[in-house]
Protein backbone atom coordinates (compact mmCIF):
# COMPACT_ATOMS: atom_id res chain seq x y z
CA UNK A 1 0.00 0.00 0.00
CA UNK A 2 1.47 3.11 -1.19
CA UNK A 3 1.75 6.50 1.07
CA UNK A 4 -1.12 7.62 -1.21
CA UNK A 5 -3.23 4.78 0.07
CA UNK A 6 -2.34 5.33 3.96
CA UNK A 7 -3.46 9.04 3.00
CA UNK A 8 -6.74 7.85 1.59
CA UNK A 9 -7.15 5.66 5.01
CA UNK A 10 -6.79 8.86 7.21
CA UNK A 11 -9.40 10.91 4.93
CA UNK A 12 -11.76 8.22 5.10
CA UNK A 13 -11.81 8.01 8.51
CA UNK A 14 -11.48 12.07 9.21
CA UNK A 15 -14.80 11.78 7.09
CA UNK A 16 -16.08 9.80 9.60
CA UNK A 17 -15.72 11.56 12.48
CA UNK A 18 -13.16 9.75 14.05
CA UNK A 19 -9.87 11.52 15.35
CA UNK A 20 -6.35 10.12 13.54
CA UNK A 21 -2.94 12.01 14.54
CA UNK A 22 -0.76 10.78 11.79
CA UNK A 23 2.89 10.52 12.73
CA UNK A 24 3.50 13.12 10.29
CA UNK A 25 1.22 15.77 11.62
CA UNK A 26 2.71 14.30 15.23
CA UNK A 27 6.16 15.60 14.04
CA UNK A 28 7.21 12.24 15.02
CA UNK A 29 7.39 9.75 11.58
CA UNK A 30 11.54 9.99 12.09
CA UNK A 31 11.33 8.10 15.56
CA UNK A 32 12.40 4.60 15.89
CA UNK A 33 9.70 2.09 16.18
CA UNK A 34 10.40 1.57 20.07
CA UNK A 35 9.70 5.15 20.06
CA UNK A 36 7.09 5.75 18.33
CA UNK A 37 5.11 3.41 20.61
CA UNK A 38 6.12 5.04 23.34
CA UNK A 39 4.99 8.32 22.27
CA UNK A 40 1.99 6.85 21.22
CA UNK A 41 1.44 5.56 24.56
CA UNK A 42 1.91 8.99 26.20
CA UNK A 43 -0.68 10.48 24.63
CA UNK A 44 -2.95 6.88 24.83
CA UNK A 45 -3.59 6.88 20.99
CA UNK A 46 -3.81 3.56 19.48
CA UNK A 47 -1.21 2.78 16.59
CA UNK A 48 -2.17 1.90 13.29
CA UNK A 49 0.77 0.18 11.54
CA UNK A 50 1.39 -2.27 8.49
CA UNK A 51 5.20 -1.58 9.10
CA UNK A 52 6.14 -5.58 10.06
CA UNK A 53 8.96 -3.92 12.51
CA UNK A 54 6.29 -2.15 14.79
CA UNK A 55 4.60 -5.60 14.99
CA UNK A 56 8.01 -7.19 16.16
CA UNK A 57 8.41 -4.19 18.79
CA UNK A 58 4.79 -4.66 20.25
CA UNK A 59 5.39 -8.21 20.31
CA UNK A 60 8.27 -7.82 22.00
CA UNK A 61 6.48 -5.62 24.58
CA UNK A 62 4.20 -8.50 25.41
CA UNK A 63 6.76 -11.09 25.71
CA UNK A 64 8.54 -8.89 28.20
CA UNK A 65 5.08 -7.47 30.04
CA UNK A 66 6.32 -3.75 28.83
CA UNK A 67 3.29 -1.65 28.77
CA UNK A 68 2.07 -0.08 25.38
CA UNK A 69 -0.90 1.62 23.35
CA UNK A 70 -2.57 -0.63 21.61
CA UNK A 71 -1.29 -1.65 18.18
CA UNK A 72 -3.61 -2.43 14.72
CA UNK A 73 -1.80 -4.25 11.97
CA UNK A 74 -2.72 -5.08 8.81
CA UNK A 75 -0.51 -6.39 6.17
CA UNK A 76 -0.71 -4.12 2.87
CA UNK A 77 -1.25 -6.73 0.43
CA UNK A 78 -4.46 -8.35 2.62
CA UNK A 79 -6.26 -5.35 2.77
CA UNK A 80 -8.28 -2.97 0.62
CA UNK A 81 -8.67 0.98 1.54
CA UNK A 82 -12.19 0.47 2.00
CA UNK A 83 -11.93 -2.28 4.15
CA UNK A 84 -9.17 -0.65 6.63
CA UNK A 85 -11.25 2.54 6.85
CA UNK A 86 -14.52 0.13 7.81
CA UNK A 87 -12.69 -2.16 10.00
CA UNK A 88 -10.89 0.78 12.24
CA UNK A 89 -13.93 2.15 11.88
CA UNK A 90 -15.53 -0.45 13.76
CA UNK A 91 -12.66 -0.48 16.61
CA UNK A 92 -13.01 3.20 16.65
CA UNK A 93 -16.84 2.86 17.93
CA UNK A 94 -16.04 -0.79 20.32
CA UNK A 95 -12.94 0.23 21.49
CA UNK A 96 -11.86 2.70 24.36
CA UNK A 97 -7.75 3.09 23.81
CA UNK A 98 -7.63 1.25 27.20
CA UNK A 99 -9.48 -1.51 26.10
CA UNK A 100 -6.63 -2.28 23.54
CA UNK A 101 -3.58 -1.43 25.84
CA UNK A 102 -0.78 -4.03 25.33
CA UNK A 103 -2.96 -5.93 22.86
CA UNK A 104 -2.46 -6.33 18.93
CA UNK A 105 -5.05 -6.76 16.42
CA UNK A 106 -4.77 -7.57 13.19
CA UNK A 107 -7.09 -6.53 10.16
CA UNK A 108 -9.23 -7.67 8.40
CA UNK A 109 -11.42 -8.47 11.23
Amino acid sequence: MSIFDRRSITEGLRRLGIDVLTAQKDGCAQLSDPDLLDRATLLGRILFSMDNDLLTEATRCQKINLSFAGVVYAHQLQITIGQAVRDLSLIAEVYDPADLANRVEFLPL
